[in-house]
């Protein structure tokens, strides 16, 4: 693809980070790769993802080289995905959410939407300008959006009504929200409302962290109730004006279709498709605004800070379409609050691994020695929610769980099979071993 380079300058323009002073695609993919932390297991897998990579790139610049496109596309953390591994990978909301299944019907927690005549809706609303959005999270390759979007929408409403922002598990809904919902596997916002209503409330993301897989229910952090809320209410199917009223009143959780592949490369600007409106995906509308007398909506998205702009995209709204773009009209809800939360629940006291040893607080007990699978020793490693190595003397942090005890790391494998290392981090108790954890 040697037509590229003429107008390799544009990257200046789309790539994300200190500039490139790039002669080929291979220096290019060399500097990406370092910016975004990746390596990859094999020499053979490394040069299919540079072909990858430039194919990538050849879309992102024949897409801005059009010029009469509303929006940018760029080079982000997912360039040397293929379309096909970025959809199956990054997306996660139920397929039900193309039939409407909502628990309106027999559920106590779900309201109806209540057209009231004296909303304030402003020409242009920030949710971000008044505090009521925690930052940009990321959902890797957990097919978990859903969640994503569920807390952000909780986040919010707790914001306007208590005045304290508290960003709130993600990991919880996934491991124990399993009425409804699939984890990883997939769900829908008000399922995940209806779990919280009943369960009585969420724990926070500190204290219950999202490990971008699913695991066992921790029944303790179950417990740990900080934010309530009091139902939900489904805002009714393709009525824009009737989301732009929810949404001045606070964050809304939304489906859309997120698997159009300009979707994997979005920069900037706003996004007016062409785009389906079969739903796969789920964001938080934080606002809405315009721009050069074109409308759009602030999306909040879960795909980490390297995609849109930074983390957000704007997409237009008033397009004509009922559905709307990527039929985000089709699919929209938001949890209701008047309650106030319970007291703050006492900290987190020591971690009891069996009926004679315990951990202290922000430990995890890992087994350093068992017999015919009974744990006859164990150690404490200094980090919360670790993950404990099988070697009985090692553990990782929960966000990189992968231990390779031959070469000293922590490390996260992604979709596409490359494996990211872990940056650097203070040692604890004066133990550190590289970047693997000694206990």
């Amino acid at each position: 693809m040697s037509w590229l380079w003429p107008s390799l300058v544009i990257v200046l323009l789309i790539f994300q980070g200190p500039i490139c002073t790039c002669s080929s695609i291979s220096d290019l993919f060399e500097t990406w790769c370092q910016q975004n932390g990746k390596s990859y297991s094999s020499e053979q897998e490394r040069v299919y993802r540079l072909k990858v990579f430039e194919e990538n790139y050849a879309y992102i610049i024949e897409h801005n080289s059009k010029g009469n496109s509303t929006y940018t596309l760029g080079l982000n953390a997912y360039s040397d995905l293929t379309h096909h591994e970025f959809k199956n990978s990054f997306l996660g909301l139920s397929s039900s959410a193309n039939d409407f299944i909502r628990l309106k019907t027999g559920s106590s927690s779900a309201g109806v939407f209540s057209d009231v005549g004296d909303v304030d809706v402003p020409s242009s609303l920030d949710w971000r300008e008044k505090g009521a959005v925690t930052k940009v999270k990321n959902q890797g390759s957990c097919g978990a959006c859903w969640s994503f979007s569920a807390t952000g929408a909780i986040e919010g409403i707790n914001k306007i009504v208590s005045g304290s922002l508290v960003s709130l598990s993600e990991q919880e809904l996934i491991d124990c929200d399993k009425s409804y919902n699939d984890g990883c596997g997939g769900g829908l916002m008000d399922y995940a409302f209806e779990f919280v209503k009943k369960n009585g409330g969420i724990d926070t993301e500190e204290d219950y962290p999202f490990i971008e897989r699913e695991g066992t229910c921790n029944k303790n952090k179950l417990q740990r109730r900080v934010v309530t809320i009091d139902g939900y209410t489904d805002v009714p199917q393709n009525d824009e004006d009737k989301l732009l009223k929810a949404v001045a009143k606070q964050p809304v959780s939304v489906g859309i279709c997120g698997s159009e592949r300009a979707f994997q490369s979005y920069s900037k600007g706003i996004f007016t498709g062409p785009c389906s409106t079969a739903l796969d995906h789920a964001v938080l509308i934080v606002g809405y605004g315009s721009e050069n007398g074109v409308d759009y909506w602030i999306i909040k998205n879960s795909w980490g800070t390297s995609w849109g702009i930074n983390g957000y995209m704007h997409m237009q709204r008033n397009s004509g379409n009922q559905e709307g773009i990527c039929g985000i009209n089709k699919l929209a809800s938001y949890p209701t609050k008047s309650s106030p939360n319970p007291p703050s629940p006492p900290s987190p006291g020591p971690s009891k691994c069996s009926m004679f040893t315990s951990c202290g607080q922000g430990e995890t007990c890992c087994c350093g020695w068992s017999l015919l699978g009974v744990c006859l020793s164990w150690k404490c490693c200094g980090l919360d929610s670790a993950v404990c190595c099988k070697d009985g003397r090692h553990c990782c942090p929960h966000d990189y769980p992968i231990c390779d005890t031959s070469r000293n790391l922590c490390l996260k494998r992604m979709s596409n099979a490359t494996i990211v290392q872990q940056p650097q981090k203070e040692a604890f108790s004066g133990k550190f071993g590289g970047l693997i954890y000694p206990f």
